[in-house]
């Protein structure tokens, strides 16, 4: 067996003399699924849990021959032509939510449904409270306080409070909404921007929109991106915004690092237009080297993309994956992305 797989058998409930189907489940790090309720799910079916991550596409091809039906973890591996055209097999992949790690028109090429449940509407309230996690952190200066405490020097400084202070929200969607209401129990001032439909609803509920871009980003104490990484989305956060805001101002990404224009994030770093930013998302991940200038600049608090990483997280995200893989083998698949693909 691959290192990093973990494999679970079961009696094949469709007949003994047809095969199990064959799945594998990527970049489950922890092996948590397998602990989760929905899990059972898969019970009659050949399961294989990779628990590594396997970025290069030879050896993910090689890693992936023989299986049926493929599970993705998020954005954690990229699905590209080159991985698809060496896999005959493949039939399925089912993930949760926003594609652009897939390549959709090779899948379509080469008879490999996707299927993604995009679960408009629902919040994530994991990606929410970690939003709030590293505002906190940031604003009350937690990480370096700790280390002065540890070094046993107490205190290393004052931080700031939420209460009055102005958040800018950027989109109008689901764990944007959530964020907001957690900033309504602080007392906080809540100022929204996105796009002109999100700006028009937003208006429509009766809330707050800045009078421009620029005072939005001039304006907030604290500006917070939730926005679904689209093509049309990807850089939509420029260096311009960034040197918009003050130098007291806190940035802060728990959705996709591709939602702000590259290199743009260390340089206004650097420059100290925001004097802070607090991220959970990278260009690249995971960051498996030392050292890396982005993670350890001394104005950034990091985390490494743990916004969705909950039991009770992964419990809502897989049950509709693994619904989709049932439903796939029973013969009516759900939430198709490319459904040209039964023609």
């Amino acid at each position: 067996m691959n290192r990093g797989a973990m494999n679970k058998r079961g009696m094949n409930k469709r007949g003994m003399n047809k095969p199990a189907l064959k799945l594998a489940i990527l970049d489950d790090w922890f092996d948590t699924l397998r602990g989760l309720p929905s899990f059972a799910r898969l019970d009659g079916m050949d399961v294989t849990v990779f628990t590594d991550h396997c970025p290069d596409p030879e050896a993910l091809a090689e890693r992936l021959k023989g299986f049926d039906a493929l599970v993705l973890f998020r954005e954690r591996t990229a699905i590209s032509r080159d991985v698809v055209s060496r896999l005959p097999q493949l039939k399925l992949i089912s993930q949760r939510s926003v594609y652009p790690h897939i390549d959709i028109e090779a899948c379509t090429d080469h008879g490999v449904l996707v299927c993604s449940n995009m679960h408009a509407g629902t919040p994530s309230y994991a990606a929410s409270e970690h939003t709030w996690a590293l505002i906190l952190a940031a604003m009350r200066d937690i990480p370096a306080q700790m280390q002065s405490l540890q070094r046993g020097q107490w205190q290393m400084g004052v931080g700031k409070s939420l209460h009055g202070r102005r958040l800018g929200l950027y989109g109008y969607g689901r764990i944007g909404r959530q964020v907001a209401a957690n900033a309504n129990a602080f007392g906080m001032e809540v100022v929204w921007w996105g796009s002109e439909d999100g700006r028009g609803r937003a208006i429509a509920d009766g809330e707050t929109v800045a009078e421009s871009r620029d005072a939005f980003f001039r304006d907030s104490d604290i500006v917070s991106v939730h926005v679904r990484l689209k093509p049309e989305t990807r850089g939509i956060i420029t260096g311009d915004d960034l040197a918009m805001m003050r130098r007291d101002a806190l940035m802060v990404n728990t959705s996709r690092a591709g939602l702000i224009e590259p290199g743009a994030l260390k340089s206004a770093l650097d420059a100290g237009r925001p004097g802070k930013a607090a991220i959970d998302v990278f260009d690249e991940e995971p960051i498996t080297w030392a050292n890396d200038p982005l993670a350890c600049h001394p104005r950034l608090i990091a985390t490494p993309h743990i916004g969705f990483v909950t039991e009770d997280e992964f419990e809502i995200q897989f049950s509709d994956i693994l619904d989709q893989v049932v439903a796939w083998r029973d013969g009516a698949p759900i939430h198709m992305i490319n459904p040209q693909v039964l023609d």
